[in-house]
Order: C-alpha cells, then structure tokens, then sequence
C-alpha cells in the first residue's frame, strides 16, 4: 500500500487506535474503515522516549490486511528512543508511512532516506516544547511532519491552544507538497479550527474511540476535515 500524492494533499481524519478497546480493536477498526476513513494511526512506544509502552509489529501485522482490503493506508507514529532498529519491521509489517521523533533521531536524513528506500513514506515528528528550528532542512526529505499538540504518550489529553499559532508557523516554513499532521486533543470543538490553521492530516483518537458509537464519530470528524476538498 503507497500513500500517493494526492492523500499527501488531502484533508484527511487519521483515527488513533490507541484509544480503541483492544479487546475489540478488529472490530474497533472496521468501524472507522466503514465511515470512509483513507488513514488509520497507529501510536508505538517504548517506555523509554514516552513513559508507556503500546503495540508493535507483529500486532500491525495481524491488523494490516484489513487495512489494506479497504483501501486504507497505516500511518505508523514511533514514538521511540532508537527508531532506526524498527523501520525494516514496520514495513514488513505492513506500515504505508512511519514518522520519527526529531528528538530520537541523531541522524535524522538517514532516517528519513531509510524509510523511503523501504518504500514508506517518511515523517518527522515533533514535540510540543521543541522549536520549530530543530526540523531544519529536515523538511526537504520528509513526505509529512506530524506536529504533536499534546505532550506523547497517553491519548486522551486536551490539545495545547498555544498549537494553533506552532501550526501556522510550520505551514508557512514547509514545502507545499509536505503534508502536515497534527495529533492530540483533536476533537469536534477544534478539528475545523486546526485544519484552518494549516493541517491537513487530523489525527484522532479519544474524540472517535472514546465513547459512543466509533462509526458515527469517525464520520462526523471526516466530515469536517473534508468539507474543504
């Protein structure tokens, strides 16, 4: 499965599954796949770079060819302290596109290059609290960067007002054909305010998994990010 370039463009609702009941997450996922979801978000960490540790590869794998038989891709977020050593498994696990943390990376072009020559797209990720300076010429070799509105590692949390204004900065400073992610706090109280400022792929997890029927919230979050294609 390859992220095209036309996804790259589009306002897309990326649901998280960290915020799923993974004792129902297969069925947690077709639901979201059947609102017409074109992304699936998978949050990985290690206990290390984040203080919890949630799924890997061979989960990815089990969930991948229901992903795929729907026409989804499998957006892979490593939030990880030496992400380097995972990327082959993530691609052979079925992963479209994986971002890495600016902050774990100290190679950050070879990274990114790695990624691609794996045949994924590749993202670079970054904290809250870092300046957008750190991304530097990073962005000249990344597909997307995913933009955190929320200190990582739970879902759940309220997303950061101080984003919106980080949001219009990055837009501004990357190149038109980089999508930019934004992930944490999403919900139907900021989702059009966030797309507004510049974001174009909208992570959500808690505000589609968090109560109610995941369907029906996927669909109505969708509908909001892609009332402006």
């Amino acid at each position: 499965m390859t992220v095209s370039e036309e996804l790259l463009r589009a306002p897309v609702l990326a649901p998280s599954i960290l915020s799923a009941d993974f004792a129902r997450l297969g069925e947690e996922i077709d639901a979201v796949l059947a609102a017409g979801v074109e992304m699936v978000h998978v949050d990985v960490m290690d206990g290390h770079f984040v203080p919890n540790i949630t799924i890997g590869p061979p989960v990815l794998a089990s969930l991948a060819p229901r992903i795929h038989d729907a026409g989804a891709a499998i957006d892979a977020h490593l939030m990880v302290s030496r992400p380097d050593q995972y990327l082959e498994a993530f691609a052979q696990a079925g992963a479209d596109a994986v971002s890495v943390h600016v902050e774990a990376c100290a190679h950050l072009h070879r990274t990114l290059t790695r990624i691609r020559d794996l045949g994924m797209r590749a993202g670079v990720a970054i904290n809250p609290a870092t300046s957008l300076a750190a991304l530097g010429e990073a962005v000249l070799f990344a597909d997307y960067v995913l933009m955190m509105s929320v200190n990582p590692g739970f879902g759940g949390q309220t997303f950061i007002p101080e984003s919106l204004d980080k949001i219009r900065r990055l837009r501004a400073m990357m190149p038109p054909r980089v999508a930019l992610e934004v992930d944490g706090g999403v919900d139907r109280e900021n989702i059009v305010r966030i797309r507004e400022a510049g974001a174009n792929w909208l992570v959500a997890g808690f505000a589609v998994f968090g109560g109610g029927n995941a369907q029906v919230q996927a669909g109505v979050l969708r509908g909001l990010v892609t009332e402006s294609r």
